[in-house]
């Protein structure tokens, strides 16, 4: 028979306990989530998609892809969190014709090319991962 013996049981379970509550208020990792990602869509407007948007048929003043001349569609970009959630979004009511593409305008006669910067590259992903990592570096630390 084999017996194993765990010296030290009582910090073990203190310390899982301290890094359980730690773990319960998450709002601080869920705001820098959202502020990862709003950065990410800022560079998506930035650099006119990653990968790249399909160029304007009619170029506009600005002559940058869905950053007219008033800029509302990247300055309606917004970043929400709470202790469970990181949320980016857009506040314009025509951000989805743009994310997605479809037909527009008077009749739905106009075709819009979805134009995606509501997303996340593989970078920013590693960049929430890192995120994360900096959290649990902060709770064990």
């Amino acid at each position: 028979m084999i017996e194993i013996q765990i010296h030290g049981i009582d910090e073990i379970i203190q310390t899982l306990n301290r890094i359980a509550q730690k773990t319960e208020n998450k709002q601080d990792l869920m705001a820098d989530i959202a502020e990862t990602m709003r950065l990410a869509v800022d560079k998506n407007f930035e650099e006119e998609g990653r990968p790249a948007w399909l160029g304007l048929k009619y170029p506009n003043k600005s002559g940058n892809i869905l950053q007219g001349e008033s800029g509302d569609l990247r300055s309606g970009i917004t970043a929400e969190s709470n202790n469970n959630q990181a949320i980016v979004g857009s506040n314009k009511v025509y951000a989805a014709i743009h994310q997605f593409g479809g037909m527009a305008g008077r009749g739905r006669k106009v075709k819009i090319p979805a134009r995606p910067f509501l997303q996340l590259t593989e970078q920013d992903e590693a960049d929430i991962l890192d995120d994360v990592q900096d959290y649990w570096q902060k709770l064990i630390g």
